[in-house]
């Protein structure tokens, strides 16, 4: 495989990240991924609830590889009468992930006013207990960076209950190819498939079955790949972060193959493949189990689908924080897909 291809994917995983998504509010993202695979031909089609599939060809033995470009984020749960911010979580995380964040407020009319996340009381200097503070919705607020002193103020912006508050994404990739941002959880493996596509568009590898990609908008919430599945498919693989830490083989430079998460084991025989085809080929890989991981393709699997399942993806460091993978993450994962649908 050609290292542009590689970097292709880098550069995807770059622009989605900076593309604001949180679960619910995505179509930022989808449009991007909509622009992209029309551009390389396709046709790519929206479900009811907003994922992106796309068929990008191949005949027989339907198998769906599944990235989510949903992220974490935050709603305004109330205003609060000194003009701040009361928030309420979107997706799982400890509150101190996203203290002194900046963040962007979204209102229902589409105007956006920056902000911050902050404890209620954050200055050292006035605050003797600031590191001994329980880091929840009730100690923590939004700051607007706005003008504002009462809830008056912050109504006559526009910004209401129920507005989406998305985080500062932080991108960046270091000349000694690191990615470090917020959302490599699952960009990174978004911008991946976007990648193999690019393959598929310019005759670099021949499918040997028939490929759908789908692009899920409430992973992070629990649902998002109980539906949009095509009824034809036998098999589905979660393309999504490897979980780095604790025991865990995964680095940033490895395409980690999970064996089983909290949801239980995965298909025996589509992760035997995996392994083989990632050892016969002397691909950078790890076999792990992820003890607190749920995928998209475990949604799929409660919603009744019968189908076969897998989860691989780049190892990502500092899962739901300020993550950090490397490009050959990107490559190693790239690379195990294409020697699978070869």
């Amino acid at each position: 495989m050609k290292k542009k291809y590689t970097k292709l994917a880098v550069e995807h995983t770059e622009n989605l990240c900076r593309l604001p998504s949180p679960s619910g509010f995505t179509k930022l993202a989808t449009d991007y991924l909509v622009k992209e695979a029309k551009r390389m031909g396709f046709d790519p089609q929206m479900t009811r609830k907003n994922s992106v599939l796309i068929d990008i060809g191949g005949k027989g033995e339907p198998v769906v590889l599944a990235a989510h470009v949903d992220t974490l984020g935050v709603m305004v749960r109330s205003i609060k009468s000194n003009g701040r911010l009361r928030f309420t979580k979107i997706g799982g995380y400890p509150e101190n992930n996203i203290e002194a964040e900046n963040c962007i407020i979204h209102t229902r009319e589409g105007k956006e006013y920056t902000g911050a996340i902050q404890l209620n009381n954050p200055a050292v200097h006035v605050n003797r207990d600031l590191g001994k503070e329980k880091r929840s919705d009730e100690t923590m607020e939004v700051v607007i960076d706005e003008k504002v002193s009462c809830e008056k103020d912050v109504e006559k912006l526009g910004i209401s209950n129920g507005d989406f508050i998305s985080l500062d994404p932080r991108t960046i990739v270091t000349k000694s190819g690191f990615i470090k941002s917020r959302h490599l959880d699952d960009k990174a493996s978004a911008g991946i498939l976007l990648a193999l596509a690019q393959l598929v568009t310019d005759k670099e590898i021949k499918l040997s079955r028939k490929v759908y990609l789908l692009f899920t908008t409430y992973e992070e919430v629990g649902h998002g790949g109980s539906s949009g599945v095509p009824q034809d498919a036998v098999e589905m693989i979660s393309v999504d972060m490897g979980a780095v830490g604790d025991d865990l083989k995964t680095d940033e430079h490895k395409v980690s193959i999970c064996a089983k998460d909290s949801g239980g084991p995965y298909d025996y025989d589509v992760t035997t493949k995996l392994i083989q085809l990632a050892k016969a080929d002397k691909l950078n890989y790890a076999v792990d189990i992820y003890p607190y991981y749920g995928s998209d393709v475990e949604a799929t699997l409660s919603a009744g689908y019968d189908i076969k399942h897998a989860l691989i993806g780049p190892g990502v460091a500092a899962s739901h924080g300020y993550e950090r993978t490397h490009m050959e993450g990107l490559e190693n994962t790239l690379k195990l897909l294409e020697l699978y649908l070869k």
